[in-house]
């Protein structure tokens, strides 16, 4: 497991947030108190995926799943 620095570096790198990633940062976040650097790099994160430069994974399989739900429903109509 890494640092918080290092994965939102990456993600950045990547411009993708992939489910394995934010798994870390969340057991990194439950197991240790975060330095200002690692805090840093959180905020940044969360900007850049409220402007839309980092895609969520999970985010996006949650609307495809939505999306397919509503496909089934509506061609059970």
């Amino acid at each position: 497991m890494g640092s918080i620095y290092g994965i939102v570096k990456q993600v950045l790198n990547t411009s993708y947030l992939s489910i394995e990633a934010e798994g870390q940062l969340r057991q990194i976040l439950q197991a240790s108190q975060c330095d200002r650097k690692d805090f840093d790099a959180l905020v940044t994160l969360q900007i850049e995926a409220m402007k839309g430069r980092v895609r969520q994974e999970s985010r996006e399989q949650l609307q495809h799943k939505l999306q397919h739900n509503l496909l089934l429903h509506n061609s059970l109509e």
